[in-house]
């Protein structure tokens, strides 16, 4: 029984390792690829910080009153020159109402003095009247002429006072505070609201000494958000702020972002790579290509018969998946990016392509 159990299993074993013997040494083995390419290679820096509003402001009131509404809320979009809360405007009106009162007044007298002037002038030259009547009458016109141009000043005044008992944004923005409510007293210079600009964001970053010198104002910098993992924001380095912390030894360097969607918020965290010095030629391949042994660093490169061979590189800068490398690779060398650690030299190879988003 137990003989008869074993024998064909023996017989299945001895049957595979025929099929094993009989496969061909050079069978080709599955593997991806993709071929290097040149391009402007730059060092790039990892930092991270905060994202910060270009526009931010504490509005205040700038005349004293009691708040009767207050139309903008906390989280509520705005644009600019809305209405963001009203102050009690019965005083101011009244005020306006008097100084146009009498300002019409004076105007009237001022009318009438310039008759009375007129006609003094003309006694006057016909020798009819004496010349300190025809000077009270021309102080007369001067002391009319000065009242009416004070009373329309108080009534521009007042006029402004009324304008400002409507508080408005002053930029397109969203409101992230409420400073008071309906019924309070605000005094002149008192917060209202709290406003930032989110549509117009960027990102605070402090740069060590030691890359002073490669910064460029301009250039492109990749941002992701720790939020967000989803979004990725080309950047712009917006300012380079020519001052070092005297402790930390770093810059502060901004970089614009842009925020259409206005998924980003104002306080997030994002980090940025950051271009340093200029753009030099060089050719690069993914960073999956690369195999390391020791010290050693090398490439398998695919060759018009669909072997490999290895190729000793020396890496340089890194930008994104891809990195820039030095050896006996060109553009357009098809280089292994999967597949590559069980291959030996001059193995056969069954290639398909695997493409990487251009840096």
């Amino acid at each position: 029984m137990k003989l008869s159990a074993i024998t064909p299993l023996a017989g299945i074993l001895v049957a595979g390792a025929a099929v094993l013997s009989a496969q061909p040494p050079d069978m080709a083995m599955p593997v991806s690829y993709t071929e290097a390419i040149s391009g402007d290679v730059r060092e790039l820096l990892e930092l991270t910080g905060s994202v910060e509003s270009l526009s931010s402001s504490v509005v205040a009131a700038s005349i004293s009153g009691v708040v009767v509404e207050l139309r903008a809320r906390d989280g509520q979009a705005v644009r600019r020159g809305a209405v963001l809360a009203r102050l009690r405007p019965d005083t101011f009106e009244l005020q306006l109402r008097s100084a146009e009162g009498q300002l019409a007044e004076a105007e009237a007298r001022l009318k009438l003095a310039e008759g009375r002037r007129d006609r003094a002038q003309g006694l006057w030259d016909e020798r009819v009247i004496s010349r300190q009547e025809l000077d009270d009458a021309l102080t007369e016109v001067e002391a009319g002429a000065g009242r009416v141009a004070q009373l329309r000043a108080d009534v521009a005044r007042f006029r402004d006072e009324l304008d400002r008992t409507v508080i408005r944004a002053p930029f397109d923005g969203a409101v992230v505070r409420e400073h008071t409510a309906v019924g309070e007293w605000v005094s002149a210079g008192d917060p209202v609201v709290e406003l930032v600009d989110v549509g117009d964001l960027e990102v605070t970053l402090e740069v060590p000494e030691s890359f002073y010198g490669g910064l460029l104002v301009g250039a492109d910098a990749e941002v992701s958000i720790a939020a967000l993992p989803d979004l990725r924001i080309r950047g712009k380095v917006r300012s380079v702020v020519p001052r070092a912390d005297p402790q930390a030894r770093t810059f502060p360097v901004k970089v614009a972002i842009p925020n259409e969607e206005k998924r980003v918020g104002v306080g997030m965290l994002a980090r940025v790579k950051l271009p340093i010095g200029t753009a030099a030629p060089g050719i690069l391949v993914p960073k999956d290509a690369l195999v390391t042994d020791g010290k050693r660093r090398f490439i398998f490169v695919i060759d018009d018969e669909d072997h490999v061979q290895p190729v000793d590189v020396t890496t340089g800068r890194g930008q994104g998946v891809w990195i820039a490398v030095e050896g006996d690779v060109a553009a357009g060398t098809r280089v292994v990016t999967q597949g590559n650690e069980r291959l030996r030299p001059g193995a056969r190879v069954d290639p398909k392509l695997k493409e990487f988003a251009r840096p």
